[in-house]
């Protein structure tokens, strides 16, 4: 690996680390305010709904590139980012004032879309998206959530390939749907130098939709707005002469939910940590996701595709169950089947 490639690599976590700290920041705040989208979070066929939903709007997507119908994502998915943004913000001050910031993330993104600020709006997106999943998605829904989209990432990716089709179409459209990880400083991407970038996987659903924690009609729209999936790297490319990675925004905020959804729901006791309500089932899970990060970083330096979700999502439930047994959390709870034995 070269030198500039583990500033990348530092980079990403340091993204993935914010987007995490983030929701976990928020969940109070939006638990609150009655953010809750659903009104039984236990329910498993929350999951089902929210999977089926992401899997048509990939359709619908995919349709929309093939018949030259760019721009609508577009405009649709810098909408679901102020969307979501406003959430973020609202959290901070009242949410009349919470519009002003709102809009200038959506001005952002159509005046100016350099890589700053698409990674700002996507972090402020995968934020928002993860606290309102969070607090929608009980322990067994989020369990299967992130379980049932490991495999779909896999199969998109690895089978069917429309998940690299999706990717294609929304690389040149300068949205957050993707996270843009320079390895230069004078890295431009409305410059076009991307000769020689590589992309990750991406969890295809993060949608912005997390806004299924807003309120039940947000769910449609935001689905698009994370669809992006799985990239995949040209093997052409030499390692040291790449200029940017891409990783999808999906990635950072699947396995996030569960984090989220670990801190508001789980029975262990918080740890002292100023400002969050985390506990250790939740913490362990944020290392899981990092380290299953770190190994994805490392296919994807090697200039291999490489579905993203497998890996963060198995090392976020991984991390979640050692939390909740070192945690004294009885198995049986933290799959959240107790209330239905």
């Amino acid at each position: 690996m070269f030198p500039r490639e583990y500033r990348g690599v530092a980079f990403v976590v340091g993204l993935f680390v914010v987007v995490q700290v983030g929701a976990l920041a928020l969940v109070p705040e939006f638990a609150e305010s009655g953010y809750q989208a659903v009104e039984n979070p236990d329910n498993p066929v929350n999951s089902v709904v929210y999977v089926a939903a992401i899997v048509v709007m990939t359709g619908l997507m995919l349709a929309a590139f093939r018949y030259d119908f760019d721009g609508a994502i577009r405009l649709l998915i810098v909408g679901v980012s102020a969307w979501l943004s406003w959430y973020v913000f609202s959290a901070l001050v009242p949410p009349l004032a919470a519009a002003v910031p709102a809009v200038a993330v959506a001005v952002g993104l159509l005046v100016h879309p350099e890589w700053y600020v698409i990674d700002t709006a996507g972090v402020l997106m995968g934020a928002g998206a993860a606290g309102l999943f969070g607090i929608s998605f009980g322990l067994l829904p989020a369990l299967i959530l992130l379980a049932v989209l490991a495999v779909y990432d896999a199969v998109s990716v690895y089978g069917t390939e429309h998940m690299l089709s999706l990717a294609e179409g929304v690389m040149d459209l300068n949205i957050p749907v993707v996270l843009v990880i320079p390895l230069s400083l004078s890295y431009s991407l409305l410059d076009g130098e991307t000769a020689s970038e590589e992309a990750s996987g991406v969890a295809g659903e993060s949608e912005s939709d997390a806004e299924d924690g807003e309120t039940a009609d947000a769910g449609d729209a935001d689905a698009d707005a994370n669809d992006t999936e799985d990239v995949a790297a040209d093997p052409a490319d030499a390692p040291g002469d790449r200029d940017a990675f891409f990783i999808g925004l999906g990635d950072a905020v699947i396995p996030t939910v569960l984090i989220a959804s670990a801190a508001t729901f789980s029975p262990a006791a918080d740890l002292a940590v100023p400002l969050l309500g985390v506990n250790l089932p939740a913490a362990l899970a944020m290392v899981g996701t990092l380290a299953g990060l770190l190994v994805l970083m490392r296919w994807v330096i090697q200039g291999r595709p490489h579905a993203g979700l497998p890996l963060l999502n198995g090392g976020a439930i991984g991390g979640y169950l050692i939390g909740s047994v070192v945690a004294g959390v009885p198995l049986i709870e933290a799959l959240g089947l107790a209330g239905f034995l």
